[in-house]
């Protein structure tokens, strides 16, 4: 590369972002602890460290429900008045409204009908090439997995290996704050997407034979770390998946965590790296942890990559499907739910594709997905689903392959060989059916990454230590130029240099390396500007201009930023969908 490349960001995104105010470092002032019995809002509250933070909302008459160390805050109730006091004794502190994650579902549309093809599943194992591993020996033994999601289903595929031991190392739940110790009695996924999540990467059932075993996990032998932060419902806040996030950064080292599944996307309202769920991500990896998130289920429209999706280090993962056809692969489709990028920042995502519809996985019958949607229960202990989710089990599944493999693997290494050897829909000789907005760098591979020997790194150009410390942020090499009359975005990358990469709108050579090593998974230095052509989108009834965004109704400008600190209005603080039901490809 010929040195950074600085990105221009839009000034309209600045309105949207989740950071209030920030705190100085210094004495704790004094604050009213008291306010009338007015009601209090739920906040995330950062400064310079968690006792800062803590200390502070305490002082302010606050009461703190979680701390998050992770981040250098804490969650708390604040008044409207007593935010305000806070906000203007101590201005350079960073308030952040604790936004309500949720899953939530959808029945399918009246008239269908569920076909015997569909409850068989896509075989996901053979289309990634796990099988071949699994004959080898590469099973994931000695990786742990930690999935952040709806609870644990106490059922022997899941709480043993292939040798009948036990590989349930632990389990937290992140809204009680409570570790609970292994209980094979014990079940307490009550919505049924965190199980089904956690088989498609460790199921150990055997489907096939003891003389050709065809197992039902893509790593069947890694161990098991559940991180129960979501209801019932499938509903959560950011303060319980951060406080998750924050259990997996104290005990991995305990457990040998190598690998974290988060398999749910929000929309997002900030940069990357003003969001706190974004940020405790970003410190998992720092810390060594490879993190597979999924890119949502709001596609396929450009730039509905998700929270935390959008994390420009992580492995973010799209949903292709077999097309019930899984001996014939030419008919293989990406899924018209999954996410499309770039980011608004400008990265390419997701960075690979991995079979996410009708995929078969465990789930009690009493849940409630299973009791919303029977058709796609086989009454026993199977479910078929499609989602994101399902494609970022498999990844992670692969992962944990890679990582038995190869345990000296850091993240970046593992991110890269994922791509390298990930294979792109193509036809005519090499043209590309998708863009890299939609399929990254293509199908993922397990036979290839596992055995891949590059000796490159994914993730050049940027620096997480800077990012987090908020000394430098960086921006990707996608761009946008104005088409339709004015009435759309066609997206592009651009090389080193600045300049766009023809050829189709892509150069792919190397067999599907793209520039000697994804350079658009690089990043480069953030700067102020405008980032699209003349500071404007249109795109799907969504107007970005001159500092107003409508959407749905809402009208956010700058005189409707902030709310007693809050980015929302107090008439809407929306909740964000994370995995919505969608129809089975």
């Amino acid at each position: 590369m010929n040195g950074p490349r600085h990105r221009e960001v839009p000034l309209v995104h600045l309105a949207l972002t989740l950071l209030l105010v920030t705190l100085p470092v210094g004495d704790t002032p004094a604050l009213a602890n008291h306010d009338n019995g007015a009601p209090a809002n739920a906040v995330i509250v950062q400064g310079p460290t968690v006792s800062t933070a803590r200390d502070l909302v305490l002082a302010g008459g606050g009461s703190v429900t979680h701390e998050l160390p992770i981040i250098r805050a804490v969650a708390a109730r604040l008044t409207a008045t007593q935010q305000e006091r806070l906000v203007a004794l101590a201005p350079e502190l960073k308030i952040y409204g604790d936004r309500t994650v949720s899953i939530t579902g959808k029945p399918p549309k009246d008239g269908d009908n569920t076909s015997t093809d569909e409850l068989t599943g896509m075989p996901f194992n053979d289309i990634v090439g796990a099988d071949q591993l699994h004959a080898a020996g590469i099973d994931g033994t000695g990786v742990t997995v930690a999935v952040v999601d709806t609870g644990h289903y106490s059922q022997r595929g899941l709480n043993k290996n292939t040798t009948n031991q036990v590989r349930v190392l632990a389990q937290y739940d992140a809204r009680l704050d409570q570790q609970q110790e292994y209980n094979p009695l014990l079940n307490t996924d009550e919505n049924g997407h965190g199980a089904h999540v956690a088989s498609v990467v460790v199921n150990s059932a055997n489907l096939g034979s003891n003389k050709s075993p065809a197992f039902a996990g893509v790593a069947p032998n890694a161990e098991l770390v559940v991180v129960h932060a979501f209801d019932r419902y499938g509903s959560s806040t950011y303060a319980d998946v951060i406080r998750g996030l924050q259990w997996i950064l104290d005990n991995a080292a305990s457990y040998g965590i190598r690998v974290v599944n988060l398999s749910f996307s929000a929309e997002p309202r900030s940069y990357y790296w003003d969001d706190p769920l974004n940020q405790a991500v970003m410190r998992l990896w720092q810390a060594g942890i490879v993190v597979v998130a999924s890119a949502g289920n709001r596609g396929p429209e450009a730039m509905t990559i998700g929270v935390p999706g959008n994390v420009p280090y992580v492995i973010t993962v799209g949903a292709m499907t077999d097309n019930f056809t899984p001996r014939d692969p030419a008919d293989d489709l990406l899924t018209s739910f999954s996410s499309t990028g770039p980011t608004v920042e400008g990265f390419v995502k997701p960075e690979v594709v991995a079979p996410g519809g009708h995929v078969k996985g465990l789930m009690a019958t009493s849940t409630e997905l299973a009791v919303t949607h029977p058709e796609f229960h086989d009454g026993a202990n199977y479910f078929v689903m499609s989602g994101t989710s399902q494609a970022a089990a498999v990844v992670t599944g692969v992962v944990a392959l890679m990582l038995h493999q190869s345990p000296f693997l850091t993240p970046d290494e593992v991110k890269f060989r994922l791509m390298e050897s990930a294979r792109p829909a193509t036809f005519n000789r090499g043209s590309l059916v998708y863009p890299v907005f939609q399929q990254g760098a293509g199908r993922v591979d397990a036979y290839g990454a596992v055995y891949s020997d590059s000796p490159l790194v994914a993730n050049r150009g940027l620096d997480i230590d800077l990012d987090l410390a908020g000394l430098a942020h960086f921006g990707g090499a996608a761009d946008a130029y104005a088409s339709n009359g004015g009435q759309g975005y066609t997206f592009f990358v651009r090389d080193a240099d600045g300049n766009p990469v023809e050829d189709d709108g892509f150069l792919w050579s190397d067999e599907y390396v793209f520039q000697d090593g994804f350079l658009w998974s690089d990043g480069f230095l953030w700067s102020d500007g405008f980032f699209w052509s003349d500071g404007f989108l249109w795109s799907d009834g969504f107007l970005w201009s001159d500092g107003f965004l409508w959407s749905d109704g809402f009208l956010w400008s700058d005189d409707y930023t902030h709310f007693s600190g809050f980015l929302w209005s107090e008439t809407y603080v929306e909740p964000a969908s994370i995995n919505v039901w969608v129809e089975q490809e």
